[in-house]
């Protein structure tokens, strides 16, 4: 198989990502900023925030030094063209596209080596566990949040079709 499975995960990440904040983008600010009846903490707000603005942090982690990292996070009337361009980092970065080599090791801003493939991880880790959360806060609000699963990107892609009988 030649597929390189690292890019169809980031590109599954990207389309759900795309797809929870389109899904927020039709909310009120009244439940944009509700506080959620359950574990989870922080607003759909905050947690949209919090998720995009990780992103574009991962992504300055694996490619500038830490002086030249973003310390402000995106806007919120900015947040799908962030997701989109760190997005499009990361993708690049998990195809392998030529430019800059990543360094072995990198430096965190909390006092940490990692190895980038810790960071890849994390992105993917990250991005879910925030998503469902927010399709959680979606639910309780009424609201049918989308079918963001690897079955539901796979039939979008037209990477499973149903057998004709």
């Amino acid at each position: 198989m030649t597929e390189n499975f690292l890019v169809k995960l980031f590109e599954h990440n990207n389309w759900a990502n795309r797809q929870i904040i389109q899904a927020c983008s039709a909310l009120t600010d009244e439940q944009l900023d509700a506080e959620p009846q359950s574990a989870t903490k922080g607003s759909i707000r905050q947690t949209l925030l919090h998720l995009v603005a990780s992103q574009r942090g991962y992504l300055s982690l694996l490619t500038l030094p830490v002086e030249a990292r973003p310390t402000v996070p995106p806007p919120f009337a900015g947040l799908q063209d962030s997701a989109r361009i760190s997005g499009e980092g990361l993708l690049a970065l998990a195809r392998d596209e030529p430019g800059q080599p990543l360094e072995s090791q990198l430096q965190t801003r909390d006092g940490y080596f990692v190895e980038p493939w810790v960071v890849m991880v994390q992105v993917i880790n990250h991005a879910t566990e925030h998503r469902e959360q927010i399709s959680s806060m979606l639910s309780a609000l009424g609201v049918t949040p989308p079918d963001l699963d690897g079955w539901t990107y796979g039939e979008v892609t037209n990477a499973l079709i149903p057998i004709a009988s």
